[in-house]
C-alpha cells in the first residue's frame, strides 16, 4: 500500500525527513533514508528548510524514489510564482513523485541569503486549490492539460498557534481546498495538541503529529522564544537539564509524547533535524 491508501484506513501513520545538504553529496540522507525505509510510511524531503540554499526537494525526492523509497515531495510558494510551482508539480508527477506537501516557506530574511526576493505569488491554501484543478485535468488559467495529477495532497498545522481560531480557519480552507493529511509544528504539549483537535471537530481529514529529538535543555528554550506556537512545558526541560545522559532522556521523551499521542494523532513525524542517528533508537524505544 502506498501512503495514500494507508491514510484511508485506520493504519497508525509514522513518516520521518531529510534535509536536502548544502552541497551534492548526498551520502547522509541516502544512508538514513535507507535506515528506516522499511520502518517508516513515507520520507519527507525539506525545500530550502528555514530558508538556507540547498540541494533541491524535487531532485532528492526522485533519488529517492530511484531507491524504492516513498518520498513526500514538500513544495514551498516562497520562490516560485505559479507557472513555475505548476510546472514543479507536473514534473514530479512524470518523475514519479505521489505525495507532496504544500507550504508557504519561511521568509528569506531569517536564511543565508537574506538579500534574496521572496515570491509569495500564491500561499498553501491557493496552491492547494491550484493542485486541486491540475487532478481535474486544468491549469490555473483553466487551461486543460494534457495528463493531469493524481497527488496525495498534504499541508502543515500548527496545533499550538495563538490565535487558535486564525489557525483552525486556514486549516479549514486547506481542507476545502482538497488537502488530504497535514503534518504538524512540533507538538511537546499534548494537551494544546487534543484542544486543537477538538476545536476542529471531526472532518475525517489525517492530523499526523510532529516530532522533534531535542538536543538538550537549551534547544528547548530556544524553541520556546523563537520558534512560533511551539511550547515545551517547564517539566520537559527540567528532566533534559537534570540528566546526565541528555542523549537518552531525549529519546525518552520523544517515544514518550508518541505514546501519548497515539490515541489522539493518526500517526507521527519524526524530525531528526540533523541527528538522524536518533530516529532508528526513537522508534525502538516507542516501539514502531
Amino acid at each position: 500500500m502506498n501512503l495514500c491508501e494507508k491514510l484511508k484506513k485506520d493504519k497508525f501513520i509514522v513518516t520521518s525527513e531529510i534535509g536536502p545538504p548544502k552541497g551534492t553529496d548526498i551520502t547522509r540522507c541516502i544512508d538514513f533514508a535507507l535506515e528506516v525505509k522499511d520502518r517508516v510510511d513515507a520520507i519527507n524531503v525539506t525545500d530550502l528548510q528555514s530558508s538556507v540554499m540547498r540541494l533541491g526537494s524535487l531532485a532528492t525526492s526522485k533519488i529517492l524514489v530511484d531507491r524504492g523509497i516513498e518520498p513526500i515531495y514538500q513544495l514551498t510558494c516562497r520562490d516560485r510564482n505559479r507557472l513555475a510551482l505548476q510546472s514543479d508539480l507536473l514534473s514530479a508527477y512524470v518523475l514519479g513523485i505521489r505525495n507532496v506537501l504544500l507550504l508557504t516557506g519561511d521568509h528569506p530574511k531569517f536564511g543565508d541569503h537574506p538579500q534574496a526576493k521572496c515570491v509569495y505569488d500564491l500561499d498553501s491554501v491557493t496552491l492547494a486549490q491550484a493542485t486541486q484543478e491540475m487532478r481535474n485535468g486544468r491549469d490555473m488559467a483553466g487551461k486543460e492539460l494534457r495528463g493531469g495529477v493524481e497527488f496525495c495532497v498534504g499541508a502543515a498545522v500548527n496545533p499550538g498557534a495563538d490565535p487558535l481560531e486564525a489557525e483552525i480557519i486556514k486549516t479549514e480552507k486547506k481542507i476545502k481546498a482538497g488537502v488530504e493529511f497535514f503534518q504538524t509544528q512540533a507538538v511537546f504539549d499534548t494537551d494544546l495538541f487534543r484542544n486543537f483537535l477538538d476545536v476542529l471537530g471531526n472532518n475525517a481529514v489525517p492530523v499526523i503529529a510532529g516530532i522533534v529529538v531535542l538536543k538538550n535543555e537549551k534547544t528547548a528554550r530556544y524553541m520556546n522564544e523563537k520558534v512560533p506556537g511551539v511550547h515545551i512545558p517547564e517539566e520537559i526541560i527540567d528532566e533534559l537539564e537534570s540528566a546526565r545522559d541528555k542523549r537518552t532522556k531525549s529519546i525518552e521523551i520523544a517515544a514518550r509524547l508518541i505514546r501519548e499521542l497515539k490515541g489522539m494523532a493518526r500517526g507521527v513525524h519524526i524530525m531528526p533535524i540533523g541527528s538522524y542517528d536518533k530516529v532508528a533508537e526513537v522508534l525502538d524505544a516507542a516501539e514502531l
